[in-house]
């Protein structure tokens, strides 16, 4: 019979003293080949502290804020349309993994997302589209409280034309007509207003030229025009003959929440509430539609809120704001219009500072920014329309100032990078700060917002009265 090898006796005990030294030897000799290549992968690492999608007609952007930059590839995969992202150097966690209950059912975009660990140290995620998109994929440095951004901007192959979407949006003054409803016959000599379809926007020209010919007939019950007083400088008060269209810019929004009030509420919101009353007013006047640049909580760059006026036409701009100051007691409204030769005052040198970081803090893709055109639009920001601007603030500041204290009691100047568009008179308007306790609690209230919303639009009907708008062409 073959013998059987011996065994030593610490073979038969596992845990013997000497099997332990022989173990932890090994696993040093061990540790010290291979920590050279572990400990730099491990460092590497990066950790996501926070996952956010602001969801809007225009773009869904989806934000990874975490503790470095993150190195990237991605490609789209069509029939079904899918992105697909590849992360280098992140590590798989709970926060990462909660970005898939953050896609609501409702947005445009995205149906869902699909998030796992691709192969070591790469972490995938795939975003099953709702459509085809053109996605923006970029990293953002620490800002105004933020750590590292890694940004996915999803945008519609094709993009949302803001005329087309102000005519979806109308504000039926019947009570709500839906748009493959046809609308009843117009009451003789009433307002008339758009109906969206393929010929939305041949109805609306057809309409403006009408009320141009033949100025509307008053309706017994209509309340009567209120006499101008004659303190808006040169011009005699008229009627406003074609249809009228009005940009306004609620300020921030989506990563850039703006300043922020000691019980926290955001500016953002704010104003949008503010915008949101203001627009409602403004369409109840005759010929006058609106164009909200966000009419939900996302972003839109400066730029982009200046070309958004420009391709609908707009005959002014509003941008509706609500900062905050370095000391808590600054309070009063104040508006703004655009100045080439400096500031009015060191306070508007500031704010306007503060707005021109709305980029930066709002996240904008510099690779697609033209800086050529803001340069143009820079030089073409002309005298005539600071003037036309000069006159329109005069006429909301002298409103305003029948419901809130007045910050300074004169339009003021600064180089704020929203106000330049070089052929609309555009204004911004601070309706108070936030940074006040008292203001914030005025802000905050539904009153105080209606208030602030009829003292602009009288100052609108004020500066159209003395400032009838020209004929104007159609832009190419």
């Amino acid at each position: 019979m073959p013998r059987t090898p011996a065994l030593s006796p610490d073979s038969l005990i596992p845990d013997s003293p000497k099997r332990r030294a022989t173990l932890k030897a090994g696993g040093t000799l061990l540790l010290s080949v291979l920590a050279p290549a572990l400990l730099p992968s491990m460092a590497m690492a990066a950790q996501i502290m926070a996952v956010r999608v602001w969801p809007a007609d225009e773009y869904t952007r989806v934000t990874l804020e975490n503790d470095g930059e993150l190195k990237t590839t991605h490609f789209m995969v069509a029939d079904p349309p899918r992105l697909v992202v590849d992360i280098d150097g992140l590590a798989l966690n709970d926060t990462l993994k909660s970005l898939v209950a953050k896609v609501e059912s409702n947005d445009p975009y995205i149906k869902q997302v699909r998030v796992g660990q691709n192969r070591p140290n790469v972490v995938r995620l795939v975003f099953d589209l709702k459509e085809e998109v053109k996605p923006q994929v970029f990293n953002l440095a620490p800002v105004a409280g933020y750590r590292h951004r890694l940004i996915f901007d999803l945008y519609p192959v094709r993009a949302v034309d803001p005329l087309a979407a102000i005519i979806a949006k109308e504000n039926w003054s019947d009570g709500g007509v839906p748009a493959a409803t046809p609308a009843p016959a117009p009451r003789p000599g009433a307002p008339t207003v758009g109906q969206a379809g393929p010929d939305a926007i041949a109805k609306l020209e057809a309409d403006a030229a009408r009320a141009g010919s033949t100025p509307a007939t008053p309706q017994p019950t209509a309340p009567q025009a209120q006499p101008q007083p004659p303190s808006q400088g040169k011009g005699t008060p008229g009627k406003v003959m074609r249809m009228l269209t009005i940009a306004l810019d609620p300020g921030h929004g989506g990563e850039d929440p703006g300043a922020t009030g000691a019980t926290g509420v955001h500016e953002k919101d704010i104003v949008l509430e503010i915008a949101k009353r203001l627009k409602g007013k403004l369409e109840d006047l005759p010929n006058t539609r609106v164009m909200l640049t966000r009419d939900a909580d996302f972003f839109v760059p400066l730029g982009q809120r200046v070309e958004k006026a420009r391709k609908v036409q707009a005959d002014l701009f509003v941008s509706i704001h609500a900062d905050a100051f370095i000391q808590p007691s600054a309070r009063g409204s104040s508006v703004f219009v655009l100045s080439e030769k400096g500031a009015s005052s060191s306070a508007a040198r500031w704010l306007a500072a503060d707005q021109n970081k709305a980029d930066l803090i709002g996240g904008v893709n510099l690779g697609t920014q033209d800086k050529q055109l803001a340069s143009v639009l820079f030089d073409l920001s002309t005298t005539a329309q600071i003037n036309d601007s000069l006159k329109l603030g005069k006429a909301v500041l002298s409103e305003i100032g029948g419901i809130n204290r007045l910050h300074k009691g004169a339009v003021e100047q600064a180089g704020f990078a929203v106000l330049k568009a070089p052929d609309i008179p555009s204004i911004l308007v601070e309706t108070a700060f936030i940074s006040n306790p008292e203001e914030e609690a005025r802000l905050k209230d539904d009153a105080y917002q209606n208030q602030l919303a009829d003292a602009i639009t009288k100052g609108i009907k004020r500066y159209f009265a003395y400032n009838p708008p020209l004929a104007k062409s159609r832009m190419t």
